[in-house]
């Protein structure tokens, strides 16, 4: 349908603003009229569409996970046993479960798998939310991004014939990271994913060592935008967040061991911290189960508490937060089309209310994907990017977990899932 309008919705702006009684006009994929009350100067060459006792507002987006292919926890085997080719055929299918769970927008934030099929998507090859991709993400040598169970050589994609769904470009010192940087940007990256930090599942670095020198990132962040681009940063321990906020980078993952002083800086620069509370939340529960190596157990089990209460901090005050579940694909863990539970967890876990977690859900996190013009928010000129509920998610916040309360997902005015 070329044009058509929803009427009589119960509309979330994604502002955090209501709408009761409302009207939404597309038009050639994008919203023409947004007003209360005013079905009646629907014009009539519009399809019109009755969302009386429905909720409507805009499609959800996770601004950080990873399309993988993977289905299991125990990623050496995953990286060196399953084909390569089988693992982009299950990234499809995430991609599938994603869009039918309602999420019109991903960020990858890093991996070789999404840099490649955004294409296939954007020409409706096949069906999934928008992509926003890092490609190969950038890391230091010993670097959270140096998977060192595999040989180096098979590590970094420019110099291996060896594919894995999650490679890294290996840089040390200015120049290298630069040309890294360049090299991302040649391989069709939205964006610069970089590792200023250990992590939780790096087997002999930790979450709050120090990886990247500001200058090594201040080169990076320069080459991004000089491409009209900018930069993510894995960063859990403080002296990295604050390396990465004082250096440019705009969006902070995980911030685990986030502080007073950082929470400053993330305001002063305006950037966007996306916690992923849910991954950490699914190693807890089901990740020895899945095969999750006891390292990492170990080290999730350390920084669970410290991350919920140092991201409540970040809320307090009043730091962006955007949603992102750092979900890999799986079977029971981790599984794409699960990703609201960050949404969940933002209510439970941080105290929000749950109109403030669907904010971050969409505004914000059109923001962290680099497309607050366009998406996150319904309103005027923007691309008509929307899902419809049977049930107010500001009610029952758990309700966006049920696949099948997504009734309706439109992306850019196209209508992918209609089970009205």
């Amino acid at each position: 349908m070329e044009r058509f309008a929803l009427f009589n919705a119960t509309l979330f702006v994604g502002d955090g603003s209501i709408l009761e009684n409302a009207t939404v006009l597309v038009e050639k994929g994008r919203i023409v009229k947004v007003s209360e009350a005013d079905s009646t100067t629907i014009p009539a060459d519009f399809f019109r569409i009755n969302l009386d006792g429905f909720f409507l507002m805009p499609g959800l987006i996770d601004a950080h996970l990873h399309l993988t292919g993977m289905r299991s926890g125990d990623t050496i085997k995953e990286h060196l046993l399953v084909p390569y080719e089988t693992l982009v055929a299950r990234a499809v299918k995430d991609l599938e479960s994603l869009i039918e769970a309602g999420f019109t927008t991903i960020v990858d934030a890093g991996g070789s798998i999404a840099v490649n099929l955004k294409k296939a998507v954007q020409e409706k090859t096949i069906v999934g939310p928008r992509i926003v991709a890092a490609g190969h993400s950038l890391s230091q040598t010993f670097g959270h991004g140096d998977a060192h169970y595999l040989p180096i050589e098979y590590v970094d994609p420019r110099s291996s014939r060896f594919k894995t769904p999650f490679g890294s470009l290996i840089c040390d010192g200015v120049d290298e990271c630069r040309k890294a940087a360049r090299y991302a940007l040649r391989c069709g990256a939205d964006f610069i994913k970089i590792m200023s930090t250990g992590g939780v599942l790096s087997e002999r670095d930790r979450p709050e060592q120090v990886q990247f020198t500001k200058e090594e990132i201040e080169a990076i962040v320069q080459e991004a935008r000089h491409a009209g681009k900018f930069v993510h940063s894995h960063a859990q321990g403080t002296e990295g967040i604050k390396n990465a906020l004082l250096a440019g980078v705009k969006v902070i993952a995980h911030g685990i061991y986030i502080d007073e002083e950082c929470c400053e800086l993330a305001k002063k620069f305006d950037a966007i911290v996306v916690p992923t509370l849910s991954i950490v939340e699914h190693i807890m529960r089901y990740g020895r189960e899945i095969g999750i190596p006891e390292w990492g157990l170990k080290k999730s089990e350390e920084v669970y508490k410290a991350h919920v209460e140092n991201i409540k901090l970040a809320y307090q005050r009043g730091v962006k937060l955007a949603t992102g579940t750092d979900f890999l694909g799986g079977t029971k863990a981790f599984r794409q089309g699960d990703n609201a539970l960050e949404i969940v967890l933002f209510v439970q876990k941080l105290g929000m209310k749950p109109e403030e977690a669907l904010v971050c859900a969409t505004k914000i996190a059109a923001e962290a994907a680099g497309l607050s013009r366009q998406v996150g928010t319904i309103e005027v000129g923007k691309l008509a990017d929307m899902i419809v509920l049977k049930k107010n998610p500001l009610e029952d916040v758990e309700s966006l977990m049920n696949k099948e309360n997504v009734v309706m997902v439109i992306k850019e005015g196209e209508i992918v899932k209609n089970l009205l």
